[in-house]
């Protein structure tokens, strides 16, 4: 359809670009309407899981390849010829497919790109004999984000729109130089802002367990493709909690490393470039079914990223045996139950008092509560601050160019402001310091002799105060954020689904509230905004968290916990 004067800008090139993407979807891979859910998402209609259609449409060895593999196993399958690269491409691109067709999940189809590519890496397993990389053949999506050559990086603005990347960003090359094969481009919010992907070019992007609830974001794309077993890991970024959150919304495992770990160039520029520097850097990290998966990508990348991204440093991710902080080499872990802010909503409390339950049964982890640190509390107000440095104003410049409207949560919170003086960046950077010095004392205790020696291996606590909201009523950072700001690994271990006993239907919420954070937090669980039933079947989980640089200490402790809490360790290993 021609344009009209009556038209906005940004409205023909939001219909060729959905046209463009829907063309990328082989017409024998669309499904029957009758496997399509109802929108808009009602309550009346109930939750409209999507998670089992993918295996009503699929072959059964399309769902034996895309369902029964690790990522070790699956690579060991393709290095023994027990499937070609090219038939477990297919059989994930067509399952990507089908996820996107139920979620919106994509914004970049590389399903024609994906295909060549797994017969490229077919015909150099068979002129070598050997695989090209340790990631021959691995099935990834990446965030919107993320430059790839020839395709755009529109982050969902029509003013990105058909401009696409001059080259790779050098986590895409490094990805590819170990063999890993890039299926699609995901979806993202408007402006990354908000924590509900949507934007007005590709819409927004749904919650496969529960379409009443929010998918998370900003790498709200990732977490439903990983959860729909659209590609096998995942690549987000993360600043606010953008690869945690929807890990959290979708029920999936999410890393997000320390600063100078994996390379995070080559991503749309929407605020003045260099700003990051000056405030606090996003991170990229994985997200994946499980934290093997994680673990096995991780031990490839990260002693590499330094030869690829001018960002990282060199560093190792062995895993084995871990020592613990306790005299007899216990894994100590902390339960930080609240950040000050915000109180914990009921099923919030339960799953962090399950969890920590389960590894006290075992004799060689201790847990021990940890009172809420002041910094934590208070640091907060000074990471908002930081992240709104630039002041919005390419943002700005970006939409009004195409007189595109903000979504609704963005509406009350995108303000254009001048740029923050470089005198007031100091001063928020020194306070950062202050409070990063702070933090340093709930992980290390002085002896009388003034000896320091570690006391906490990890802390365990919530990603948000509250379990996963309706569509549009995420609004609490503070369990995510902070520690962006501090610089310190984080990772998300989905624990078990919400069911009815979690709801304490009838029971108001006591005690006072926090602040205006924490009003917003408990309107979730108020019996008279929300029925507390839309929260069945979303997931409950428990973030991990471990000092700064120790990335692959997390990995281990969080293989650790996920094994004993799901019952698949009896007890940790111990140094020998």
């Amino acid at each position: 359809m021609a344009n009209t004067s009556l038209e906005a800008p940004w409205v023909p090139i939001t219909r060729r670009k959905q046209g463009d993407r829907d063309a990328c979807i082989p017409t024998q891979w669309h499904i029957p309407s009758l496997y399509l859910p109802k929108d808009p998402p009602r309550f009346e209609d109930g939750l409209q899981s999507v998670l089992d259609v993918p295996s009503k449409i699929l072959s059964q060895e399309e769902i034996k390849i895309t369902e029964d593999y690790t990522v070790a196993t699956l690579l060991e399958a393709i290095s023994r010829k027990t499937f070609s690269t090219e038939k477990v491409i297919d059989a994930f691109c067509h399952r990507a497919a089908v996820a996107h067709q139920l979620t919106n999940c994509l914004t970049e189809p590389l399903f024609m790109q994906a295909a060549e590519r797994a017969r490229f890496l077919d015909q150099y397993l068979e002129e070598h004999g050997s695989t090209l990389g340790p990631l021959h053949g691995l099935p990834v999506s990446v965030k919107d984000t993320f430059d790839i050559k020839g395709v755009d990086s529109s982050t969902g603005l029509a003013a990105l729109c058909f401009k696409p990347a001059d080259k790779n960003a050098p986590l895409v090359d490094l990805l590819l130089s170990l063999g890993a094969v890039i299926l699609a481009k995901t979806n993202v919010p408007q402006a990354l802002s908000s924590l509900d992907s949507i934007n007005n070019v590709f819409g927004r992007t749904m919650n496969p367990a529960n379409r009443l609830c929010t998918a998370g974001g900003s790498s709200g794309g990732e977490g439903v493709m990983v959860a729909m077993k659209g590609s096998l890991v995942g690549f987000g970024t993360d600043l606010g909690g953008s690869v945690r959150i929807p890990a959290m919304a979708n029920g999936v495992y999410s890393f997000k490393p320390s600063n100078l770990r994996l390379p995070y160039g080559g991503q749309a520029v929407l605020v003045t470039e260099g700003t990051s520097r000056l405030g606090v850097q996003p991170v990229a990290g994985p997200l994946a079914r499980s934290i093997d998966d994680i673990n096995f990508v991780m031990q490839e990348l990260v002693p590499r990223a330094s030869l690829w991204g001018e960002d990282c440093v060199f560093g190792e991710y062995a895993q084995g045996h871990l020592q613990g902080a306790g005299p007899d080499g216990e894994v100590v872990i902390g339960v930080l139950r609240c950040d000050g802010n915000c109180t914990l909503l009921p099923p919030v409390d339960q799953i962090l008092s399950e969890v920590a339950s389960s590894l006290k049964q075992h004799p060689n982890i201790k847990v021990v509560e940890v009172s809420t640190p002041t910094a934590w509390t208070q640091s907060q107000s000074t990471m908002s601050k930081l992240m709104g440095i630039d002041g919005g104003v390419l943002m700005g410049k970006l939409l009004d160019s195409m007189q595109e409207p903000l979504v609704p949560w963005m509406q009350s919170r995108f303000r254009i402001s001048k740029p923050c003086p470089l005198t007031e960046v100091t001063q928020l950077q020194t306070r950062r310091a202050e409070l990063e010095n702070e933090m340093l004392q709930i992980w290390s205790e002085v002896d009388k002799y003034g000896r320091r020696t570690r006391k906490l291996d990890a802390i365990i606590c919530p990603v948000a105060p509250h379990p996963v909201p309706e569509i549009e009523r995420y609004d609490a950072l503070g369990y995510t954020s902070s520690f962006v700001m501090f610089d310190y690994p984080a990772g998300t271990i989905p624990i078990r689904d919400v069911v009815e006993q979690d709801l304490h239907l009838g029971q108001p919420f006591e005690g006072e509230s926090l602040s205006s954070w924490d009003d917003s937090c408990r309107a979730l669980w108020d019996e008279k905004t929300v029925n507390r039933k839309v929260y069945l079947g979303t997931p409950l989980s428990v973030q991990v968290v471990v000092p700064r640089l120790e990335d692959e200490k997390l990995g281990r402790v969080m293989a650790l916990i996920d094994g004993v809490v799901k019952g698949r360790s009896t007890s940790p290993k111990l140094p020998e």
